[in-house]
């Protein structure tokens, strides 16, 4: 009977790396009426119903997919994970990936044009059709799985292709490129050879694991399951975005922790659905927003374990492309519970932790936990632990009218106040400040300004001020998006219109966003980084939930003696401060306590001043015993590379028409961000 309808694709199933499974069957599809169920496996699993999907497919291409079974449907569309259920609907396109059941069962819906680039290369050598032909053919296929395989190298591979219309050797293997400029290998090995162990985290944030990178880029990366694990008898997750079926499936450690707090941003249906799906043990709290457009947009975790406590701030919502697509950053440490000989009087950083948690409000709730027994989880509960290893500051933002006392207490002026307490070294009197983030606010030279001068703050080791640095701020081109992991789809995660990108001004500030040393050129930054450098030597760093907004940094009112804020948000910064050789504390390692010697030549007191570089540093770190280098994984150049006439920063109410690496166009859907992440 099929043989008289017409095909217009086909499931190509993948490996769970999303690899073309060549020892599975693919399931052909045609104009009309479809069903996929349990037969179309090679082994029969119950949870796959015989009539699991059919799948109604139109003669342009495009099918709608309605879940027949009882059990739910993964549709990943534009690099976002949707979880269909049953008796539920959704269009798919070519390019889409369906998993049957939620993990398993892969498979990519191909449209008839494009099925021959998804064949084995036997499969493609069998149909050629004279030399130059199979030679194009053989050529798609190598490229379409290398786009599989590794797809931050194949985006090059396209680029060069492109460009300068070259053949390009394709190792063997899939995994590396032969070609002499993709990359320098003395920036791969910077960060090959950024090998952190436990003891040195605290000093340093990380990258987190990008889907599809070559081993080298991933080096010293951390995943999720890096950071919520072990025997957690109480978590507290505090984010914008929630996909509660996603968090489940990647972190199945969650379901045994016995309490757990979801501080969230999230509205509406997105809200009603966090609600529904939650397990029964998890409290939902959306923290109080007094001024309109603000948003709870802080990133991070508390753990508690019956050892101490794990403290992380990082730059990801809970989704799934947030931690497998974009380049984003994670700093964190475990502190152990105080002892009686432990004085009540608080470290800066449990002052500023405590602080910042007060303002959540979040209900309070009993919990038992085994070395202190029977206690309320509030915000005072967290001055239990011993922060005094500290190795960051917390800069935090919370909503308000902030005067008298507590203006300097969030935002930027939190910042100018404690940076105002440090010295620098004379190299950076008026060196440049950099500025990296994913949303652009509506903006104004004056305000702009007014940041500058508090990130300025600091004196030289001679008292002098530092001096007003000037900035640069790094933003990807549009070119950077059409080309990126993602493709255009990347820019749902950089949400800022053109009335805030393309005013005048700000042609003067734009950098590139130039990530080779690291493997992210096209892993596009959700991270969000501030700092002030001297070549690589780095004088301050901060990664931070907080975009380029007067919503999330507060502006000055009232003849700046009133700082408004609209968002909560939240970061940790890193300053050249003296580090205290002492024990080195694990709420998961075997060997909690251990002293740590970083250095041979010690100073008599323990204690050494960091200086704080780049991967890219190319000093000697053993030359003076009396500091010692902490390389930090800046994911981009330094000093970045102003924009050329023809980049124009990408804004995502803009029509592109330019093809991107997936063959479409922008808009193509409905963003699936909001733009109110400030």
């Amino acid at each position: 009977m099929s043989a008289s309808r017409v095909k217009i694709g086909a499931l190509v199933p993948l490996q769970s790396n999303l690899v073309v499974n060549d020892s599975a069957s693919r399931i052909p599809i045609f104009e009309g009426a479809n069903v996929v169920g349990r037969n179309h496996l090679a082994i029969s699993d119950k949870r796959v119903s015989r009539k699991h999907i059919s799948l109604h497919a139109s003669g342009d291409g495009s099918a709608e997919v309605l879940v027949e079974g009882p059990n739910p449907v993964i549709i990943r569309s534009e690099g976002h994970r949707r979880k269909i259920c049953s008796q539920e609907k959704v269009m798919i396109v070519n390019g889409d990936v369906m998993e049957l059941i939620p993990g398993t069962y892969l498979f990519k819906y191909v449209t008839i044009g494009d099925e021959h680039a998804f064949s084995s290369t036997t499969d493609s050598s069998s149909s050629r059709k004279g030399k130059r032909h199979g030679e194009d053919v053989d050529l798609s296929a190598k490229r379409n799985r290398q786009i599989l395989e590794d797809e931050a190298f194949a985006r090059t591979l396209q680029d060069n292709m492109a460009r300068h219309s070259t053949t390009t050797s394709i190792l063997s293997s899939g995994s590396q490129l032969a070609t002499t400029n993709i990359l320098d290998s003395s920036k791969m090995e910077a960060m090959q050879h950024f090998n952190v162990t436990r003891d040195g985290l605290p000093l340093i944030f990380r990258l987190m694991q990008v889907q599809g990178l070559p081993t080298w880029a991933n080096s010293s990366s951390v995943t999720i399951q890096d950071v919520i694990e072990g025997n957690i008898s109480v978590a507290v997750l505090s984010n914008y975005m929630v996909d509660i079926d996603w968090l489940m499936s990647a972190c199945p450690n969650l379901r045994k922790v016995p309490h757990v707090l979801v501080v969230h941003g999230e509205t509406g249906a997105s809200f009603e659905h966090l609600k529904k799906n939650k397990p029964a043990n998890w409290i939902l709290h959306k923290p109080p927003l007094p001024i309109s457009y603000g948003t709870h947009h802080s990133k991070a975790m508390l753990l508690v374990y019956p050892q101490g406590v794990r403290v992380v701030v990082h730059t990801a919502n809970l989704i799934y492309v947030d931690w497998n697509n974009k380049t984003q950053g994670l700093w964190m440490q475990d502190f152990p519970w105080k002892d009686d000989k432990i004085s009540n009087k608080g470290s800066f950083f449990e002052n500023d932790l405590v602080d910042y948690l007060k303002t959540l409000k979040w209900p309070e709730f009993s919990v038992k936990i085994p070395p202190v027994g029977n206690v309320s989880i509030n915000a005072a509960f967290f001055k239990k632990f011993d922060y005094s290893s500290a190795m960051v500051r917390l800069i935090a933002s919370v909503p308000g009218y902030h005067m008298g006392t507590n203006l300097k207490k969030w935002g930027h002026m939190k910042l100018r106040s404690v940076l105002e307490e440090c010295k620098f070294d004379k190299e950076f009197c008026k060196s440049p400040l950099v500025y990296q983030f994913s949303s652009l606010g509506s903006l104004d030279e004056k305000w702009l300004n007014e940041l500058a001068s508090s990130m300025s703050s600091g004196t030289s080791d001679d008292g002098s001020p530092l001096g007003i640095g000037k900035p640069l701020i790094i933003w990807p081109t549009v070119e950077d998006v059409r080309s990126s992991l993602e493709g255009y789809a990347a820019g749902n995660a950089i949400p800022s219109p053109q009335k805030n990108v393309e005013k005048e001004f700000l042609k003067k500030y734009w950098a590139r966003w130039k990530a080779d040393h690291v493997g992210r050129c096209h892993a596009m930054p959700h991270i969000k980084t501030y700092t002030r450098h001297s070549g690589q030597d780095i004088a301050w760093f901060l990664l931070t939930s907080a975009n380029l907004s007067k919503a999330a940094w507060g502006a000055l009112q009232k003849n700046n003696t009133q700082l408004m804020i609209r968002s909560y948000e939240l970061g940790v910064l890193f300053l050249p401060s003296v580090i205290c050789h002492g024990p080195v504390f694990s709420c998961t390692a075997n060997d909690n306590l251990k002293t740590v010697d970083r250095k041979s030549s010690t100073p008599i007191d323990g204690r050494l001043k960091a200086k704080l570089v780049t991967l890219c540093w190319n000093g000697s770190k053993g030359t003076d015993s009396s500091s010692e280098v902490i390389q930090l994984p800046i994911p981009y150049q330094l000093p970045p590379q102003p924009y050329a006439s023809e980049d124009i920063p990408w804004s995502w109410d803009r029509r592109y028409t330019k093809k991107d690496v997936y063959g479409q166009v922008w808009p193509r859907h409905v963003q699936l961000y909001t733009s109110q992440e400030s």
